[in-house]
């Protein structure tokens, strides 16, 4: 195996540290964070062990970049995770994404770069949303890549700003440049103005995560209206993956997630719905192998997320993870990790690439987690499953117009990492009297395991929803994301129960009738769509399940076997201090929150995130005993990374809310 082989036979001493040489491949030289995910791989890891178990605590704060001038308002929910290159911070801020270059040491700003107004800007969802941008080199010269809300691609060169010459062509638009911008509405194969973007009545589509650089080859996924937002039309358009030339910015392939008339998997969208329904995005970061050619697409539920009546079938390539050939754009193998979707459990992380081995086998392996909190486990070349993945028989629902796959898919190694579907047994027990509320809580809740299906606010049974665990925002989810170790094999996952119920209401009574956005995407109304989730999930705040609620688990994926588990953080005051729990020994619940994590040689250090306590956190890699702890002014919100900047540690933590707006917090060992 090409990683061991490399590790085994060749180290390289830097300082005091002894550095496997395997660490600096996959597009990312010792010391950079030049991807989302670090690497190619989307591993989360860093090399780097100044910062350890012995210093973790002397920490102190290098620099504050705040955001709170970019865009027409302030942003208090922090998405982005900076990427590192050759010398200079690269950060997106603000609901127009201006791309910020920032001083490592000092954090002062060196440029920016603010994309044109537009209509098509005014009107995209998700406008916040963005992840990260990507770096590339064109014959020794940087040059910064990003994707905006308008559905634009940019590049500028990397230590001035200025936009490349030769990529893209003019914009018809005022304010744009003669180059360095690509209009990727062109390319996608909907009508459009290129002020205005596509007509509502056809759909709506926008970028969250940045493009993936792989052999010379920029990788654009997209991102949607979500169904529990709003939707409440079943056209949209879909979510195709577009490439195009790193140095000219030319369009040299589509993936077409919703397969068209003669490709393959087109025969599983039943009754020709294929033809108007959308979604099926690549919203998560992407992962890619530069030897086998080979990029990684995690793709989402099709529209609308929960009711598919209109789609029968199993809706390829919704919820797969594709492997497609990054020069040709064709599937080389595809998994569906659930079939006619009507859950909204998408993939929402990148597959992380690792070499492992397994009964003696060395395997390229790719390694995907989910919502529903499964390890998916492939060989990376030829999408063989390492371990042996059921089709299982679930239950049908009794929505009328519904269509139930019989089946799905269940992986049986490793096993979940968190709980699924939920019982009698799942509820609260502190004490018989909590046990009884929890009960009483879920006396009209149908209860069942993983891939039950929704009730409708009519149901014939009285149920007034279906017990959801983990819900749509359960399990894994891209705030943090998970972390692997590539010289352990040692993949760390962040989960959250996040219980909830889920019900079904007429789309008629949800859709507004607007034609210019907002829930008027798309021309029919849904039979169905998302109604209120029954609110038993809850009593006065206090969740009615067992905890812990969110936490850290460290699987081998050499074996399949969970090794530990941690509570993510502490236990949150409102819980802690419940009126309900009063004289109560409750344990460590864990903060309710993902929690956001990397990785490197020496420590896993993460944050409980979004809303949870300012505090960040070291533990040991092999144990998951806590080393130590720092305060910090605002509270994660998603992923941090790690640089070495003229020979010091840095580690920047995304930090956003409890009255910060989004901001980026770097930390590094006293000078």
């Amino acid at each position: 195996m090409r990683a061991r082989l490399i590790l085994s036979l060749v180290l390289i001493v830097t300082g005091s540290s002894v550095l496997p040489v395997a660490a600096q491949d996959w597009g990312n030289p010792y010391g950079e964070w030049r991807y989302w995910g670090a690497d190619q791989r989307s591993t989360r890891y860093s090399p780097l062990d100044q910062i350890n178990a012995d210093n973790f605590e002397d920490l102190e704060v290098a620099w504050i970049w705040r955001g709170d001038n970019f865009g027409p308002r302030p942003d208090f929910i922090q998405r982005n995770t900076p990427i590192y290159a050759d010398g200079i911070v690269y950060l997106l801020a603000g609901t127009r994404r201006t791309l910020v270059a920032v001083d490592p040491a000092t954090g002062e700003t060196l440029w920016s770069f603010r994309e044109p107004n537009t209509a098509r800007w005014e009107t995209s969802p998700r406008r916040n949303y963005g992840r990260g941008v990507a770096y590339g080199e064109i014959d020794g010269r940087g040059v910064i890549y990003m994707v905006t809300p308008a559905f634009f691609l940019h590049a500028l060169d990397a230590k001035t700003g200025q936009p490349l010459e030769g990529f893209g062509s003019q914009i018809p638009i005022e304010g744009f440049r003669d180059t360095g911008s690509v209009d990727m509405l062109a390319t996608l194969g909907h009508p459009y103005d290129v002020y205005n973007g596509i007509d509502p009545s056809v759909g709506q589509i926008t970028t969250s995560s940045a493009p993936f650089l792989i052999n010379g080859v920029l990788v654009v996924g997209n991102s949607a209206q979500p169904g529990g937002g709003g939707q409440t039309r079943i056209e949209n358009v879909p979510g195709d993956v577009q490439a195009f030339d790193m140095q000219t910015g030319e369009h040299l392939w589509t993936f077409h997630t919703i397969p068209r008339e003669g490709e393959f998997g087109n025969d599983t969208w039943e009754n020709d719905a294929w033809r108007w329904s959308g979604n099926v995005n690549v919203w998560a970061p992407l992962s890619g192998d530069p030897e086998l050619g080979l990029v990684y697409l995690p793709t989402d539920a099709p529209t609308n997320d929960y009711f598919g009546g209109f789609r029968p079938g199993n809706n390829l390539f919704g919820n797969s993870l594709v492997a497609v050939d990054v020069q040709t754009g064709e599937r080389r193998w595809h998994f569906q990790a659930i079939h006619h979707d009507i859950w909204d459990w998408d993939f929402p992380v990148p597959g992380q690439l690792v070499d492992v081995t397994v009964d003696g086998r060395e395997i390229p392996a790719v390694v995907q987690t989910s919502k529903q909190a499964f390890v998916y486990a492939f060989n990376r070349e030829t999408g063989e499953p390492i371990w042996p993945i059921e089709e299982r028989p679930v239950p049908a629902g009794n929505v009328a117009g519904e269509w139930y796959s019989p089946t799905q898919p269940f992986p049986t190694r490793p096993a979940p990492y968190e709980l699924q579907g939920l019982s009698v047994d799942d509820l609260m027990d502190y004490t018989p009297e909590h046990r009884q509320m929890a009960l009483d809580a879920v006396s009209d809740i149908k209860l069942g395991p993983i891939y039950t299906p929704w009730v409708t606010d009519t149901d014939p049974d009285g149920f007034r929803a279906t017990g959801m665990c983990p819900s749509a925002t359960g399990g894994t989810n891209i705030p943090g994301g998970p972390v692997m170790d590539p010289v352990t094999g040692i993949l760390y996952v962040q989960s959250r129960k996040a219980c909830s119920g889920g019900r079904l209401s007429p789309g008629s009574d949800r859709d507004d009738g607007s034609p210019d956005g907002g829930n008027g995407i798309g021309v029919t109304v849904v039979d169905y769509g998302a109604g209120g989730g029954g609110g038993f999930a809850t009593i006065d705040g206090l969740p009615i399940v067992k905890p812990p609620f969110g936490r850290i688990t460290a699987i081998d994926m050499n074996t399949g076997e969970h090794l530990w588990w941690i509570p993510n953080g502490e236990t949150p005051d409102r819980i802690a201090n419940h009126e309900l729990l009063e004289g109560v020994d409750v344990p460590n619940t864990g903060y309710l929150g993902n929690a956001t994590a990397l990785v490197t040689a020496s420590l896993l250090m993460y944050a409980e995130g979004r809303g949870g306590r300012p505090v960040f956190y070291a533990h040991d890699k092999q144990t998951g005993e806590r080393i130590g702890q720092i305060d910090m002014p605002a509270p994660a919100s998603v992923a941090p990374m790690t640089y070495l900047h003229e020979g010091v540690q840095h580690i920047i933590v995304p930090i956003s809310g409890q009255g910060t707006a989004s901001s980026f917090l770097a930390l590094r060992l006293p000078q």
